[in-house]
């Protein structure tokens, strides 16, 4: 029983340590980076944003030219010890995707304050269609296409023609 209840002190105690560890580092290193949208075609926007960040920074991929995170202001009119506007330690940015980018998960690299995060997979550009002909990847329709369409116009006319004979020798009788 005392066995029982101090395992069970000992576990709470990490697991408090262990909770209160990452909080304790954020504000002196970038964490959380968040991009949105997480789903974006070639040639479009994310917002890219960074806690942990209070001076700014630069977010980098693959995917899009580097791009400069600013520091995003408490919402208050500032305090002495409020370095940059940023008391909340958060910075953000926002970068055009490539038009040339693959389609596929992108990873974002965040530096800022001596520090340097990456997150894996932060968002997934998708192959745009082609607008103004209907998504379709020819200029035009194929031989198969015409043979098809030929082959139903002329079931079509000779079922018609079946039908108009059937019904023309039913008023004769």
């Amino acid at each position: 029983m005392r066995n029982t209840r101090a395992l069970a002190v000992a576990g709470a105690a990490v697991a408090a340590l262990g909770l209160s560890a990452p909080a304790a580092v954020a504000w002196d290193k970038p964490s959380n980076i968040v991009v949105l949208p997480s789903v974006i075609a070639r040639g479009g926007q994310l917002t890219i944003t960074v806690d942990g960040c209070r001076n700014g920074g630069t977010a980098t991929s693959n995917a899009f030219s580097p791009t400069r995170l600013s520091p995003v202001s408490g919402g208050g009119k500032g305090n002495e010890g409020d370095r940059g506007g940023a008391g909340n330690g958060t910075a953000r940015g926002t970068a055009t995707v490539n038009s040339n980018a693959r389609p596929g998960p992108y990873d974002v690299t965040v530096t800022c304050d001596g520090g340097t995060l990456t997150k894996p997979q932060a968002f997934t550009v998708i192959g745009g269609v082609r607008g103004g002909i209907g998504g379709s990847s020819t200029t035009g329709a194929t031989p198969t296409d015409m043979a098809i369409g030929g082959g139903l116009v002329a079931a079509a006319v000779v079922g018609g023609g079946v039908f108009w004979m059937r019904r023309r020798t039913e008023r004769n009788i």
